[in-house]
């Protein structure tokens, strides 16, 4: 944290330098040596500090926004650090031993239940959210495909009607035409029909007066 009052900002980054080293990373070696060597006194040593660690670390993260004005605070938390882990105090171990464990103890019940109940409430939560999510994205789904196909139909409607106007255009003109030529060819006949009577008639008086004559 970075917002004191009477505090030194090298005595902080130093604090937490000290913290990181001494208080996570040896902690963290020496487990491993534990583990591999399978000394179960020093596997439980170590699993002492690591719960009381824990528990420091939470506590920290509240204390260092309401108690950083306290004079020597982080040397404090320096110190602290040291006799958690000094084999001479074994601070860790008298922590664990004369504190959390009895309350763990007497507190394990109700603190399995607690658990459990977050754990059934937090996947039934889970289990919700997931269904409303999975029905969300299924609506906009099904809205976008009756858009799409809103859009593809109403692009035919509007292809049809084009093609519609043109062949009605088409039948108009061919409606004309045909009605032209019809009038045409109507009158045709009657002018060569009565030029052709014009003609026979012309022939029958000449015959006529040829048979006269003779």
């Amino acid at each position: 944290m970075k917002i004191v009052i009477n505090g030194n900002p090298n005595l902080i980054s130093s604090s937490c330098f000290f913290r990181l080293i001494f208080g996570t990373l040896y902690p963290a070696y020496s487990s491993y040596k534990a583990v591999k060597t399978k000394d179960v006194k020093e596997y439980v040593k170590w699993m002492m500090y690591w719960i009381i660690f824990a528990l420091f670390t939470t506590a920290e993260t509240i204390t260092d926004i309401f108690l950083c004005w306290i004079p020597f605070y982080y040397e404090l938390k320096i110190a602290f650090v040291v006799w958690l882990l000094s084999p001479y105090t074994k601070g860790s171990s008298v922590l664990y031993r004369k504190f959390v464990h009895p309350t763990l103890s007497s507190k394990e019940k109700e603190i399995d239940d607690y658990l459990c109940q977050a754990k059934d409430k937090s996947y039934d939560a889970l289990v919700h959210f997931g269904r409303k999510g999975l029905n969300v994205a299924a609506t906009a789904a099904v809205t976008a495909a009756a858009k799409g196909s809103s859009c593809r139909q109403a692009g035919q409607e509007g292809v049809a009607v084009v093609q519609a106007g043109e062949d009605q255009g088409l039948d108009e003109q061919l409606s004309r035409i045909v009605g032209e030529e019809g009038s045409d060819s109507a009158y045709v006949p009657q002018e060569e029909s009565a030029g052709a009577r014009q003609r026979g008639d012309v022939l029958s008086v000449a015959e006529r007066r040829i048979e006269g004559d003779s």
